[in-house]
C-alpha cells in the first residue's frame, strides 16, 4: 500500500506526464477543490472525472509543466483519514515563457479498510505567482486545437 505522502507526489508527477489514469486513481469519486486563492470564485465539489476533464482542457496545451513539492507534512492521521500539507511550485511553460505558481497544497485523504489512500479535498493556498499568467489562455486554446486534431484523426 502506498504511503499517504506518496499519493500526492504520484498524482502531481502523473499530472506533469499527462497520465490521466494515474491521476484519476489518486482521487476519491468526488473531490472538493478550492483554487479560490488563485482564481477567485467559490470552492467546488466535482467528480474526479470532471476535475480531470478540466485539467485535460488546459495542461496538454503547455509545452511542459513541473510541480515541485516538499516536504509533505502529515498533520492528522488515523487508519481511515489523513490530512497533510506541502509547499508547491508549479511551472507552466510555452515556448520561452513561463508562469510559476507558488503556494501550499492542503489535502484530506481517505481510504476504506485495506484500500489505497485517495485525495478527497485539495486546496491551494496561493502565495504568489511569477511570469505570464496569460499562458493559461494560450494553453487552453492549444489544448482544444490538439484535442480537435486527435478526435478528427481517430
Amino acid at each position: 500500500m502506498m504511503p499517504v505522502t506518496d499519493v500526492i507526489a504520484t498524482m502531481l508527477h502523473a499530472v506533469d506526464d499527462l497520465d490521466w489514469g494515474t491521476v484519476r486513481s489518486s482521487f476519491t469519486t468526488e473531490v472538493e477543490i478550492d483554487y479560490t486563492s488563485l482564481w477567485g470564485g467559490e470552492p467546488e465539489t466535482l467528480t474526479a472525472d470532471e476535475l480531470i476533464d478540466r485539467w485535460r482542457q488546459l495542461l496538454p496545451g503547455f509545452d511542459a509543466t513541473q510541480h515541485l513539492i516538499g516536504p509533505v507534512a502529515v498533520t492528522e492521521a488515523d487508519q481511515l483519514t489523513a490530512s497533510c500539507a506541502t509547499n508547491v511550485r508549479g511551472y507552466h511553460r510555452v515556448g520561452d515563457a513561463t508562469w510559476m505558481v507558488a503556494g501550499r497544497y492542503v489535502m484530506h485523504l481517505v481510504r476504506a479498510d485495506g484500500s489505497d489512500w485517495r485525495i478527497a479535498t485539495l486546496t491551494l493556498r496561493h502565495y504568489y505567482d511569477d511570469g505570464d499568467r496569460g499562458l493559461v489562455d494560450v494553453a487552453t486554446k492549444r489544448a482544444a486545437e490538439r484535442a480537435g486534431r486527435a478526435t478528427r484523426s481517430g
